[in-house]
């Protein structure tokens, strides 16, 4: 399929708004791509496709978790980590999409996870980045991704931690993961 019918199948699925934000995940997920020599191709249908189960219904996708046997922990936690992994389980099955990286970087664009590929890190970046995101610090997280990829998913991942923190909600243990990961790989970069 083409960006049209990509676009085409998900504009029902999600609210205006939503919508938009998908364009901008889009286009900044294509502009990250080139920047980093990603296939454009696969950042462009990855961030088209990634909040495709995002207005699903919690319970339904509950269902999807424990018929396909997803990581179980994904119970209890809401539309805002189910569907990520949902969303891949939807583009793999209605889309027959089977490349692992797009479908990782869909299945992880919320939680990020342990040794996130190149085009996982743009989807997690761009979906916090993109240009119709309004909050204090997006403009410093934008200039990062301009410079270093992996400096700018770092402070991504700690923005959307601190976020976590300071709104007194609980963190999903992947998102921990993904942040002790980081500061690792920072550590060893000096």
């Amino acid at each position: 399929m083409e960006r049209e019918q990509y676009l085409a199948a998900i504009k029902p699925r999600m609210p205006e708004k939503r919508y938009i934000h998908t364009i901008g995940v889009m286009e900044t997920a294509i502009e990250l791509a080139k920047l980093y020599g990603e296939d454009e191709k696969k950042a462009e249908t990855a961030a088209i496709l990634h909040d495709i189960a995002k207005y699903a219904d919690s319970e339904w996708m509950e269902q999807i978790v424990r018929d396909e046997k997803l990581d179980a922990r994904l119970i209890g936690w809401g539309s805002e980590l189910l569907h990520g992994p949902v969303g891949a389980y939807i583009v793999a099955s209605e889309f027959d999409i089977t490349d692992e990286d797009t479908l990782n970087a869909i299945r992880f664009h919320t939680t990020g996870r342990v040794g996130m590929s190149r085009l996982e890190k743009i989807i997690f970046v761009a979906d916090m980045i993109e240009p119709n995101r309004k909050f204090d610090g997006v403009e410093r997280l934008r200039k990062k991704a301009m410079k270093n990829l992996d400096k700018a998913m770092s402070a991504c991942v700690r923005h959307t931690l601190a976020f976590l923190i300071d709104t007194k909600q609980p963190i999903y243990p992947l998102s921990i993961e993904c942040y002790n990961d980081t500061m690792k790989r920072e550590e060893s970069e000096g």
